[in-house]
C-alpha cells in the first residue's frame, strides 16, 4: 500500500469517528442541544483536563528518558571526531525544546479547563442569585 493510499484510509477512519466540527455551523439551528445556548458538560471538560494533566506529568519524565544516553553518545561520537556527534547533540536540544513546549501546552490546557469549570460554576451561582433577587423572578414562576 502506498503512503497516499494509507494516508487516505487513515483520514477516512478518523473522519468517521469525529463527533464535533469547529469549522462549520451546526445543521440544527439550536446548536444541537435544543436550548440555543452554550452547553458546558462538566464531566467532559473535566475528563479532558484530567487527560491533559496526565499527559503533562508523563511528558515531564518520559520526554527526558533518553537525554543522558543521547548526551553520552553525542560526546563519544564527537570525541572520536565524528560530525554526527554535534548533530546528535543539536537534535537532542531541539527535542528537549519541543518537549518543554508540549509540557507547557498541556499545563495551559489543564489549568485553563479547570479555571473555565470554576468560573462557569461561579457565574451560574451569581446569575441564579441575581434572578432570584430580581422582580423578573416572580414572572418566571
Amino acid at each position: 500500500m502506498s503512503f497516499d493510499e494509507e494516508w487516505s484510509a487513515a483520514r477516512a477512519t478518523a473522519t468517521a469517528h469525529v463527533s464535533m466540527r469547529l469549522n462549520q455551523a451546526p445543521t440544527d439551528p439550536g446548536g444541537g442541544s435544543g436550548s440555543g445556548g452554550l452547553d458546558l458538560n462538566q464531566d467532559h471538560i473535566g475528563a479532558i483536563g484530567s487527560e491533559a494533566y496526565k499527559l503533562h506529568t508523563r511528558l515531564q519524565t518520559d520526554g527526558k528518558h533518553a537525554a543522558t544516553a543521547t548526551a553520552e553518545a553525542a560526546g563519544a561520537l564527537t570525541k572520536e571526531g565524528f560530525a554526527s556527534g554535534a548533530a546528535l547533540l543539536k537534535a537532542n536540544s531541539v527535542w528537549e525544546s519541543q518537549v518543554k513546549t508540549l509540557v507547557a501546552a498541556c499545563a495551559t490546557i489543564s489549568n485553563g479547563l479547570n479555571y473555565s469549570l470554576a468560573s462557569h460554576a461561579k457565574d451560574e451561582q451569581q446569575l441564579h442569585a441575581d434572578f432570584t433577587a430580581s422582580a423578573i423572578d416572580k414572572y418566571l414562576k
